[in-house]
């Protein structure tokens, strides 16, 4: 068997764990992925603080995800966490509990080491040229922009879909006047995002992008192979987000292929998404399956590919 590497995302709203081994060309290719959505960063814009009950669950699927990297047999296990935990008075006690409980040592990434990370995984696919990534996460959003590999503008903002949600909406269907306030925030926010070079990419990667893309798809059970790589434009992320945000919650927990613990921020996801386009002046985004975790394995152990 070839050597194998696992990578741990903590992330705000999901834990995602990529296991891969090593080819003889050096690249690797995924042996298993997993996701469990576990809203670690729930309540953190407004208390400052992690809750007991997404610590517990956190806490559970990483260590279930690290045994199950173990089984596999990966010979290195890397963990990160982003947004919640780098916003928490008490990221600290849950950095202990998961080595404590879970066995794994874990570096909390800055925005800015989150955002390479980011278009690492992303050149990897989408390279050579300019190049622009998005990873609309649930607590902040980061924004890169380079060519062949190099990064020329990197930023991390604090607009999540887990924290615009939070912060605005409150309705059930969200009001009209509430969806104002999150697309005033983010254009004031993206304001200051820099012209682009005719001819550039963008590559829109992680939980609510894909979804998106599953969505638009007609996808019942999401399939990473069938998101990767497909061109969503823009008309298709703005009736989306037109049409998430006529419904119910309810409704959208029953919408066929939409994570019922991702349906309650569906809507801001989609409205980050889709301004950051208009903004940029992009008219379609290249979707990504890979993220955060796959930026890692290639930074911490080796290039990383899809088989």
């Amino acid at each position: 068997m070839s050597e194998r590497f696992a990578a741990i995302d903590v992330g705000t709203n999901s834990v995602l764990l990529l296991v891969a081994e090593r080819g003889a060309d050096g690249r690797f290719v995924a042996v298993d992925e997993a996701l469990e959505m576990t809203r670690l960063g729930e309540g953190v814009d407004r208390t400052r603080r992690l809750t007991e009950r997404a610590i517990e669950e956190t806490v559970a699927a990483v260590r279930a995800f690290a045994e199950r990297a173990r089984r596999l047999g990966a010979a290195q296990i890397a963990v990160v966490s982003t947004s919640a935990a780098r916003d928490a008075e008490n990221g600290a006690e849950f950095l202990r509990r998961l080595r404590d409980e879970a066995g794994v040592q874990v570096e909390i990434l800055s925005g800015e080491d989150e955002a390479a990370l980011t278009y690492a995984s992303a050149a990897s696919d989408f390279g050579p040229g300019p190049l622009w990534a998005i990873d609309v996460g649930g607590g902040s959003t980061e924004l890169i922009g380079g060519e062949d590999g190099a990064i020329r503008f990197c930023r991390s903002f604090d607009v999540g879909a887990v924290r615009l949600t939070e912060r605005y909406i409150a309705s059930d269907p969200p009001a009209p006047e509430e969806l104002g306030r999150v697309e005033e925030t983010l254009r004031a926010v993206f304001s200051a995002l820099p012209a682009l070079e005719r001819g550039t990419k963008l590559v829109g990667i992680a939980g609510t992008v894909t979804t998106l893309c599953a969505l638009w798809l007609g996808l019942d059970a999401y399939d990473g192979r069938r998101v990767h790589g497909q061109r969503m434009p823009i008309g298709a992320v703005e009736e989306l987000e037109r049409r998430l945000a006529a419904m119910p919650l309810e409704e959208r927990q029953q919408f066929p292929g939409l994570p019922r613990r991702r349906a309650d921020v569906i809507v801001a996801g989609a409205t980050i998404l889709r301004v950051a386009m208009q903004v940029l002046g992009f008219s379609e985004v290249i979707v990504s399956d890979k993220g955060v975790r796959w930026g890692l394995l290639e930074a911490r152990f080796g290039r990383a590919t899809r088989a």
